[in-house]
């Protein structure tokens, strides 16, 4: 669809500048999207392979924990897990660029200290399930840091492609179609006076 404006050689040059522009910025947007499109690829990746983890031991915990309170007596097992030391663990919220998005990162300082009760009542499968939920936590944060970034990506690519598909097929386009036209009705008004020009000399000498 042709822009609206005046066929003027002041407008024939803001045009082409535009369009111009409008290439530059269009490859720069390819190309950003290009590297989100890879950045997001690597972090699915590495999602997966973090998820298939969490559940992994999330699965071999509870078999450890069900193994656990199948041996021992109820009671045993409650002062067990009731036990419950101080733990110093903090969690720090931290962030990373990626294309100028801001990907969340989690960085947990301190250990867990729970599962610190008398090994005389309890089960050897509880102790195991116990460290094997401890590894669950971070992990499980970490799991949800990425999925966060993956949202973040995802919205990003979508915005970008966007504004690159709104460039390609249409401001692009538009600017050409508006030049070609310009430039058209230009040519005409030239040979319009041309031949006016003609027609003037031709009068002028039959006189």
């Amino acid at each position: 669809m042709k822009l609206q404006v005046s066929a003027t050689r002041m407008e024939l040059m803001n045009l082409k500048k535009r369009v111009a522009v409008a290439i530059r910025g269009h490859k720069l947007l390819k190309d950003k999207l290009d590297e989100l499109m890879r950045r997001f690829l690597e972090m699915i990746k590495g999602y997966k392979s973090l998820h298939q983890e969490v559940e992994s031991l999330i699965l071999k915990a509870h078999n450890h924990f069900l193994f656990a309170r199948a041996m021992m007596s109820p009671i045993d097992l409650h002062e067990a897990l009731m036990f419950n030391p101080e733990n110093q663990v903090t969690v720090n919220l931290e962030s990373e660029s990626v294309m100028n998005v801001s990907l969340p990162r989690i960085q947990i300082q301190g250990e867990l200290t729970g599962g610190q009760y008398g090994y005389a009542t309890t089960s050897a499968d509880l102790d195991i399930a116990m460290q094997l939920y401890k590894q669950v936590l971070p992990k499980t944060l970490e799991l949800a840091a990425k999925r966060r970034g993956l949202e973040l990506l995802a919205a990003e690519i979508e915005t970008t492609r966007r504004r690159v598909n709104a460039l390609e097929y249409v401001l692009i386009p538009n600017i050409q179609e508006t030049i070609r036209d310009i430039v058209m009705r230009m040519n005409e008004l030239e040979r319009s006076n041309l031949t006016r020009l003609m027609r003037v000399k031709e009068i002028v000498r039959s006189h």
